[in-house]
Parts: C-alpha cells; structure tokens; sequence
C-alpha cells in the first residue's frame, strides 16, 4: 500500500467524502432540529407517559440515542472490515442507507414526531458509522508528517462542500414565496437535498478510493459457517482480543479518555445549537442558518490554519489551544441574548471546530496500527460515541430539570476542562512508539 500514500488522487477521493457527508451534518442536522421544533413538534412540545417533553429536550435523547446505537456496533464492525479487507464496502454500504433515510425526512410533515425520529435516528447512525471506515483510511493514504494536513484537508472539504450545498438550502428558505411554496416545504426539499448531495458525491469516493489490505483466511473452525456469520463472529473475537491488549498501552487510552470528554463538549455545542438558538433565544429560521453557513466557511479555513500551527507547536499543543477556545465558547453562549451575540459566538466555533476535529483525528490516527485501523477507528467512535450519549442527555436532562437552556450549555464546559488537564498528560512520542512495538 505504500503506492497508495500521499498519492493526490486517493487523497482527493477520500477528501471527497468528506465534501459529500458534510450536507447530512449542515444541512440534515443543522435544519433539520430547526423544523423538527417548529414544524413537527410545535412550541408546546408533546407528552409523553403524562410528562410534558420539549422539542430540544427530546431531540436531545434521540441524538443520544444513535450514538448509543453506533458506540454498540463501531468496533465490531470495524474488526470485521479489517479482516474481510471491506473498509471500503462498509464505507459506500452505510453512506448509501444513510443518504437514503435523509431523503425519506422529505416526507415528514407536522405532527409527524415518531417517523422523523425513526428517520433520523437511522439516518444518524448511518452517518457515524460509515465514518468510521472513512476515517480508518487516513494511516493508509498518508505518512505521519503529512497525516495533520490531509486530516485538516478533509475537513476543509467537508466545510466547503457541506457550507455551499447548505447555502442553497438558505436560499430556498429565504426566497420560499417567490418559489411559491411554504417555508416548511422549503426546509423538507433541502433535507431532501442533502440526501442527494451526500449520494452523489459519494461516487467520487467509489471511483478513487482503493481498498486497502487483503481479504485474510478464515480460521478452520468458522469455514463450514455462512460467511456473514463467521466475519461476525471474528469480529466479535478480535474485538475481544484489542479490548485485552489496548490497556497496554497507557497513553493510547489516555487519549482516547480525554477525547472521550472534551469532544462530548464539541459534539454537544453542534449537536444542540440550532435547537438553543430557537428555544431559549427566540432566535429566526434565517438567522440559525445564516450562523451555521458562517461557521462552516470559517472553519474550512480553521481546520487548515491549525493543522499548520500543529506543524510548528506540535499536535497536543494545538488541540489543547482549541479546547481553552472551546471553554470560552460555551462561557460566552450563557451570556448572549441577541442575533448579533449568536453569529459571532458562531465565529468563534467555526474557528476551534475545524481545528479541534482534524487534529483529534490526524493525531490518534498516528498512534494505531494500519493493519487494525478500521478496527481501532471502531474504539475512536465508541470513545466519540460514548461522549455524545451523556452529552445531549446532559443537556436534555438539565434544562428539563432547571427549565433553562442557559444552565444546560455552562454545564458543558466541565467536560472541555477535564479533556484538557488529561491530554496534557498523555506522552504523544512514546504512545506512537507504541504501534510499532508488536503488541497490538
């Protein structure tokens, strides 16, 4: 596979993914809490079992939800590529479910709440679980000097891919009345949309991405099986197997827990904007979106300048600046009461996204091995996973305790706060030393 590394079109192919999954993240879960909470559920929420749920409380739980799902099945699924040699596979398999179930939220209309749910909730695991194997390729097509800048390349794809396809989206919101459609049917057309955009692009992927590695034997005790049952059950067993070794390697796992913790931050911030922006400030349709579009176009340009300042100050250092950021960010979002307020918090976080994301990944792909990296992306998005269960739980379950959003947001700092005093204990050079030391 050496061919393969830092070659420009592999490289182009799997950045292109990137361009193509990004319209579900701006578009599908950037809109979509939008129109869940307005158009769907209404400003009264529902009740469930004889208790009263908000809007963002339940999307909340339902985000929770898929995350729990994927954290379940990540480093199953992983082992099992890495044996079959069928990153790829697995790859186009969930994007295409995903792209599928994100068209399907076209037909969610009000009152629609459990279908959009189920809609999303598949749709949702799809999207982390085909990136999985997407992020898995990076130690395949790149070289540990460069895996910073491609990691933050990818991402700035996806930023520019997923900000312009959301751009029209905007503008179909904006401009409904002279289209001569409603504002509900505008926002269902650029969920729609993004399915397409995600499928589409996706070909880019198909037709430039290599498999990397090569199908292994199966063992004699799993020949006579159907071979779906049997790749379950090897990957059952190296899963088992990884679980057993992984604690080895201190500084591996330390990563992996204050990963755990301050992206539980990040994912939380993403995942619950929209519906805080609508909820607690009474903020418009328009200006939510014109905030996420911001953000997007900042942080194409933030995940390369940061994947840069990591090439002079060193990785740890870098992501440990942003999680000082991100602290700041979720410090401000108590205190904002205006649109104005919002789109400069919006700023800021397109600044610290981009960086933070591609540098957690660049820098944990570093530490693996190549022959089991789908497998250990698998525990990378049980940690990310993990972290995103507690995190929109946490949220739901404060503001549906104090009945303020405010209170909900501030509580999030706590966990970029403890992420950030773990990552400065990990010893970045001996956790790499550890991937070439046979024990995995």
């Amino acid at each position: 596979m050496a061919s393969q590394k830092n070659d420009k079109r592999t490289i182009f192919g799997w950045c292109m993914y990137d361009w193509a999954n990004s319209a579900y993240i701006t578009t599908a879960v950037g809109l979509l809490p939008v129109y869940f909470a307005r158009g769907i559920v209404g400003e009264g929420g529902i009740t469930i079992g004889g208790t009263h749920v908000a809007a963002d409380a339940l999307w909340g739980f339902f985000v929770g939800l898929s995350s729990f799902l994927a954290f379940l099945t990540a480093p199953v699924l992983g082992a099992m590529a890495d044996f079959s040699a069928a990153k790829k596979r697995f790859l186009l398999t969930f994007a295409y479910t995903g792209s599928l179930f994100t068209i399907l939220l076209y037909f969610s209309r009000s009152g629609d709440v459990w279908r959009t749910m189920l809609f999303f909730l598949l749709a949702n695991f799809c999207f982390i679980s085909a990136n999985v194997f997407y992020d898995s390729f990076l130690p395949h097509i790149t070289t540990d000097d460069r895996m910073d800048w491609v990691s933050g390349k990818g991402y700035s794809f996806g930023y520019f891919g997923g900000g312009l396809q959301f751009a029209i989206a905007l503008a179909l919101m904006s401009l409904h009345e002279r289209f001569g459609i409603s504002q509900g049917l505008a926002a269902r057309i650029g969920i729609a949309t993004a399915g397409i955009w995600w499928a589409g692009f996706t070909l880019f992927t198909a037709r430039l991405l290599r498999e990397p590695g090569v199908r292994a034997d199966v063992p004699e005790e799993y020949r006579r099986w159907p071979r779906p049952m049997a790749y379950v059950a090897i990957g059952v067993r190296r899963t088992a197997g990884t679980v057993r070794r992984i604690g080895k390697f201190r500084q591996l796992v330390l990563f992996l827990v204050a990963f755990m913790l301050y992206d539980d931050g990040i994912q939380t911030v993403i995942n619950m904007a929209t519906t805080y922006g609508t909820v607690e400030l009474g903020l418009s349709p328009t200006i939510l979106m014109l905030t996420l579009l911001i953000i997007q176009f900042v942080a194409m340009g933030g995940a390369l300048l940061f994947s840069r300042i990591a090439q002079r100050v060193g990785t740890k250092r870098a992501i440990m600046a942003t999680l000082v950021l991100w602290s700041g960010v979720v410090i401000y979002a108590y205190f904002i009461r205006t649109a104005t307020e919002f789109m400069t918090l919006g700023i800021i976080v397109g600044i610290v996204q981009g960086g933070s994301q591609a540098l957690s990944r660049s820098f944990y792909g570093s530490m693996v091995p190549e022959e089991a990296s789908a497998e250990f992306f698998g525990f990378y998005t049980v940690f990310t996973k993990f972290s995103s269960i507690w995190g929109p739980w946490t949220f739901a379950l404060v503001k549906q305790t104090v009945g303020s959003s405010r209170t909900a947001i501030l509580s999030i700092v706590v966990f970029f706060v403890v992420g950030l005093v773990l990552l400065y204990r990990v010893d970045e050079t001996r956790a790499r030393e550890a991937r070439t030391s046979g024990a995995f």
